[in-house]
């Protein structure tokens, strides 16, 4: 076992803190260099511990515990090159440090027994990146398999930090580097082909923001979303008919509109019309008509 290279920062919560403190003890037994953050709610003690593993060396390790091992891992994992598992079983261990070199790993304070965490620790401590594991029946990885396990260290590095990158982000664009914020410049507007008359501009993804633009006399035939969407009028004056609730809205500048996921709603432009759109998932959409039938149902309205 290498124990000198390692620095374990170590913190719990209110339900972890005694499966925490057996993990600490036996790190410090087998004399590993262990800064223990104390306790703490599962959210703050996960983002401390996260934030130090991300801030340290590669042989810097995280160690987190909560009732279930769930929340304080969804906390550490918020921070660039950190790769917080929860592991239930020494399967588990083997398996996340064998195909994600996980460097925090994650424990059940009400569901896992102090002996069998420290099984499971010793394995996560002793499992090497590429190592034979459960998930593959044990064997040595396919050299194929072997080489993308190898080309994903480095791509994993590059999430939530400058160097990242989408599909949707171009030359001219740069991310902050927080892995919860970005910033999006000079991305163009792109006619939205389902919608004549309709351009848009993406500028988040999942969740999904946007800018659109819509020419005076448009019509979107009715349609419907699988998530709610929030809607600001930056300029211009549209109608909405959410044909679910049988509602009626008319919306000009600095108008706000929430349409709830699955609402079959109808809009008309009457003035070149741009306007912020926020969903709360990926963009879709379902039509629910077709576009001479918008218009004639609208002609019938006015």
């Amino acid at each position: 076992m290498a124990t000198a290279p390692l620095k374990f920062i170590t913190g719990a919560d209110q339900f972890g803190c005694t499966l925490k403190d057996a993990l600490v003890a036996h790190l410090r037994h087998l004399n590993y260099s262990v800064e223990d953050l104390g306790v703490g709610p599962y959210y703050s003690i996960g983002e401390q511990v996260g934030s130090r593993v991300a801030a340290g060396d590669s042989n810097t390790r995280g160690l987190v515990s909560c009732g279930t091992g769930i929340g304080v891992a969804i906390f550490a994992n918020k921070f660039p090159a950190v790769y917080a598992a929860l592991c239930l079983t020494v399967d588990d261990a083997v398996n996340t440090r064998s195909i994600n070199n996980a460097n925090v790993l994650a424990v059940a304070g009400e569901a896992t027994s102090p002996e069998t965490a420290v099984e499971i620790l010793n394995t996560f401590i002793e499992t090497p990146f590429k190592s034979p594991c459960p998930a593959n029946g044990n064997k040595e990885w396919p050299p194929e398999t072997a080489k993308f396990l190898d080309d994903s260290l480095e791509e994993m590095k590059k999430i939530g930090t400058t160097a990242a990158t989408t599909t949707a982000v171009n030359d001219d664009e740069k991310l902050s580097g927080c892995a919860l914020c970005c910033l999006a410049k000079k991305r163009e507007f792109v006619p939205v082909d389902i919608m004549p008359g309709g351009m848009m501009k993406i500028v988040r993804e999942s969740p999904t923001s946007a800018i659109v633009k819509f020419k005076a006399g448009s019509v979107e035939p009715a349609h419907h979303h699988s998530f709610g969407h929030d809607l600001f009028v930056i300029k211009g004056k549209k109608t909405v008919w959410n044909l679910s609730k049988k509602e009626k809205y008319d919306l000009g500048g600095e108008d706000y509109l929430f349409t709830p996921a699955g609402d079959v709603h109808r809009v008309k432009y009457y003035e070149d019309t741009e306007f912020f759109l926020k969903w709360e998932g990926p963009w879709d959409i379902v039509l629910d008509e077709d576009l001479e039938t918008a218009k004639s149902e609208i002609e019938k309205e006015c």
